[in-house]
């Protein structure tokens, strides 16, 4: 179907859409003026997680906040607040109330859980995009009890919050007290093994032989330390060029010889030029060139040769500081054994010691924990009497009925068009027949000209008259 035949079939049937589009929005105005009014009472509160615990001094930034949000929802929509709400305004308490809980279960159950019940039916609570606020809203069909309730479950949840931290310390408290009786015992008779151990093999806590032999093998590992690098470096020396050794090349004399034979060569070379090769000035002066050079060879060799003792030195040194330190290492091994059984008792002892302290210290926290009176959560406003109601949303209904009454009125229109179909146009003729156009008739008059004489319609215009189709055939 083209767009050309829609409007056609628009056109042809529009009273009957508009009918239908116009029933519903009458029909969404009726049920909206019907329906009880309903108000919606908001309030919010903050969870904080980067208040610090009073007690313990730390702050929950470990906690993953949508999770932690999460579980806060949880726990306001549970039926501990509810009933903790039911309670703070004395719902159960009400005779109305009552009659319409035998009227509802026949008295069973608890009338306290079917007030929490239908609460939390009208409870709505969300948490705010991007930040630790959460809203509570509440919606009823009377304006002071819906806000007197949205407070209500604000105030029970910050109870509720409170009491979760509060009732787990109580009782890690009790706890506490009671295993820390119990490591002091242990802790009492540690230290008396370790009093007659000491009285029984003569040994006190401290031992400063010990100390002395630790430190005398700490002093003969960095003599050895010292000894095996200045050993390596006389070693990569020796295997190393005599003349990109830094003692030859930082050698005052063999720099001065290194000079006086760059001079003698430049002249050597100047007067072998002017002189012939038999003059004895130059001759002189050759043998003047070879005394440098040779003893520039003996310098280096000399210092070479003192690197090398210096290596044959060093290696003597280390293999003596090696019997050193195996020595003192078995000195010190030998002390250490015999402290092995004095370290046993007063391992034990510390031991006992820091568990004592430590659980100590946690049943301090707890008994104080289970005495605060503070929580995380902030109460950022009050719920207000709402002045309107929230629902029915009249205008959104009926915009919501004009939209959808359109749409049902098009699609009735196109169901009885083509439940009984009816030729508009020649693409229907086309379409339908499967056959060319060999011509189009007008339904236009007849008009007449200034002449008087009868003019047909110009060819080409569209025929709008419906024709009913029977078996394919119009009739």
């Amino acid at each position: 179907m083209s767009l050309h035949q829609f409007f056609l079939i628009l056109r042809a049937r529009y009273r009957l859409a508009l009918f239908i589009a116009i029933s519903a929005v009458v029909a969404a105005l009726v049920v909206s003026w019907l329906m009880p009014r309903q108000y919606t009472a908001q309030t919010a509160v903050l969870v904080d997680l980067r208040t610090p615990d009073p007690v313990a001094g730390g702050s929950q930034v470990g906690v993953v906040a949508p999770s932690y949000l999460a579980t806060q929802v949880d726990i306001i929509t549970g039926d501990r607040v509810a009933q903790r709400v039911v309670s703070m305004l004395k719902l159960d308490e009400k005779a109305e109330q009552r009659q319409r809980w035998l009227a509802a279960t026949e008295g069973r159950g608890s009338l306290q859980a079917w007030l929490a019940e239908g609460l939390q039916k009208r409870l709505d609570v969300r948490p705010a995009r991007e930040s630790n606020v959460i809203n509570i809203s509440y919606k009823g069909g009377d304006a002071e009890s819906t806000a007197q309730i949205a407070n209500a479950f604000a105030q029970a949840y910050m109870d509720t919050n409170l009491a979760l931290k509060t009732e787990p310390a109580r009782i890690y408290a009790e706890w506490f007290d009671e295993q820390a009786k119990a490591l002091r015992s242990k802790l009492e008779d540690a230290q008396s093994r370790l009093s007659d151990y000491q009285q029984k093999a003569g040994l006190v806590t401290s031992d400063e032989r010990l100390d002395y032999e630790t430190a005398k093998l700490g002093a003969i590992s960095s003599q050895l330390t010292d000894v095996q690098v200045a050993t390596t470096d006389s070693q990569s020396k020796r295997n190393a060029r005599s003349d990109s050794v830094a003692e030859v090349m930082e050698s005052s004399l063999i720099n001065a010889l290194k000079i006086d034979i760059g001079r003698m060569e430049a002249k050597v070379q100047e007067a072998s030029v002017n002189l012939g090769p038999n003059h004895p000035q130059l001759q002189r002066m050759q043998s003047e060139l070879a005394a440098l050079r040779q003893r520039l060879a003996t310098e280096t060799r000399s210092i070479g040769a003192s690197i090398n003792t210096a290596y044959q030195v060093g290696k003597d040194r280390e293999r003596e500081l090696l019997g050193a330190v195996a020595s003192q290492k078995m000195r010190v091994l030998k002390i250490n054994k015999d402290r092995d059984e004095l370290n046993v008792y007063r391992r034990d002892v510390e031991a006992a010691q820091r568990a004592y302290e430590e659980v100590s210290k946690n049943a301090s926290q707890t008994r104080l924990q289970s005495l605060t009176n503070q929580t995380n959560v902030v109460r950022l406003n009050t719920a207000l009497e709402p002045l309107s109601p929230s629902s029915p949303k009249t205008l959104l209904n009926l915009l919501v009925a004009a939209f959808g009454g359109t749409l049902l009125g098009i699609a009735c229109v196109l169901f009885l068009e083509f439940a009984n179909r009816r030729v508009r146009s020649v693409e229907d003729i086309t379409q339908i027949l499967d056959l060319p156009v060999l011509g189009r008739i007008s339904s236009a008059p007849m008009v007449l000209s200034k002449t008087n004489n009868p003019r047909l319609p110009r060819p080409g215009r569209l025929a709008l008259g419906a024709i009913k189709l029977e078996n394919g055939k119009a009739v």
